[in-house]
Parts: structure tokens; C-alpha cells; sequence
């Protein structure tokens, strides 16, 4: 690759696809503490925790995602430009 927007893209959707992986991972984690509170008992620093891996997996994945579907949308328009000079 050797042009600079085409390795651009590419490293932002490599960067957006490891902050979704982490975003998951850390809904995984809540996941896994609340299922250890259920059988041992909910306590505040338990409670806490589970609270801000969602919120932080929620707003890692919320832009992760959105970057994301920009990169597609990117993509699909470039290719329908290719498409309509290839017409004319």
C-alpha cells in the first residue's frame, strides 16, 4: 500500500477494531464480577466495579463502532466514485 489515505484507513480500523475487542472484553469482565456477586455477595467495591467496566466498555464501543462504520462508508463511497468515472 503506498497510499497514505488507503494505510491511514487501514490503521484506524485496526486501532477501532482492538478498541471494540476491549470494549467486549470489558463487558465480559462486568459480566463475570456480577455472576461473583450473585453467589457470594454484592458488595460496594463490587458494585462500583461492575458499574464502571460498563460504562467504559459503552463509551469505547460506542466510538469504536461509529469509527468503524465511518471506515465502511468510506470504503463504499470510493468504490461507487471508481464505479461511476468507469461508466463515463
Amino acid at each position: 500500500m503506498s497510499d497514505p489515505i488507503l494505510e491511514k484507513r487501514e490503521r484506524i480500523r485496526r486501532q477501532s477494531g482492538l478498541a471494540q475487542r476491549v470494549g467486549y472484553a470489558l463487558f465480559g469482565a462486568a459480566t463475570i464480577l456480577f455472576f461473583i456477586g450473585i453467589f457470594t455477595n454484592f458488595s460496594d467495591a463490587l458494585v462500583q466495579a461492575i458499574i464502571g467496566l460498563l460504562i467504559t466498555g459503552s463509551v469505547i464501543l460506542a466510538i469504536a463502532i461509529q469509527v468503524g462504520y465511518a471506515i465502511r462508508g468510506a470504503e463504499r463511497h470510493e468504490e461507487d466514485s471508481i464505479a461511476q468515472r468507469r461508466r463515463r
